[in-house]
């Protein structure tokens, strides 16, 4: 059985948006303002290393699907030769190879993925992180916080309709004051 591992960078105000600037959010680029330094970045590629897949939203998808393929270096083929898995009712034929579409319900379609792949699924997509948070579908929470408060943007954490309980795993400082923080579902 798999476990769903999201990650997300985050600013201290909760904001997950546009955090590399791709989107045209007035504070686009945020944390990558921040240096993670040698361990931020080991940090994310021992993550792609550990993974058996990626979960995404559509937006995500094709952000992602645009930015990565034409790069040539060890990331970048780690997350070109791995199954993607986009949650979408609407994506019809992904070009980004090894990218199966779960087109139903995202909390159904994610409990079967999570039954079927052995391993790690990490994802970062906002909306559908908060459907997965919604249903309890996260196993582990990864926050890498940089130190800004933005003040506006689309946050992790709106209207759940009940508490949510985590235990805290880790947590490190890297670089220049940003924060990795891990929870994991009690």
């Amino acid at each position: 059985m798999g476990r769903i591992v999201v990650t997300e960078f985050i600013s201290i105000d909760g904001v997950i948006e546009d955090p590399g600037g791709s989107e045209g959010f007035k504070h686009g680029g945020w944390s990558m303002e921040t240096s993670s330094g040698e361990e931020g970045m080991v940090f994310k590629f021992e993550e792609a290393k550990n993974s058996a897949a990626l979960l995404l939203g559509k937006v995500t998808y094709e952000e992602f699907a645009q930015a990565w393929p034409p790069q040539k270096h060890e990331f970048a083929d780690l997350l070109n030769t791995m199954p993607k898995y986009v949650v979408s009712t609407t994506l019809r034929n992904p070009q980004w190879n090894n990218t199966p579409v779960l087109a139903g319900d995202a909390p159904t379609e994610v409990a079967r993925l999570r039954q079927a792949v052995d391993g790690d699924i990490v994802h970062g997509s906002a909306t559908l992180v908060q459907t997965l948070i919604e249903h309890d579908l996260v196993d582990e929470l990864r926050l890498i916080v940089s130190p800004v408060v933005l003040g506006a943007g689309k946050r992790l954490f709106v209207n759940t309709s009940d508490k949510k309980t985590l235990r805290l795993a880790e947590a490190r400082a890297v670089g220049d004051g940003v924060t990795i923080l891990i929870f994991q579902n009690r």
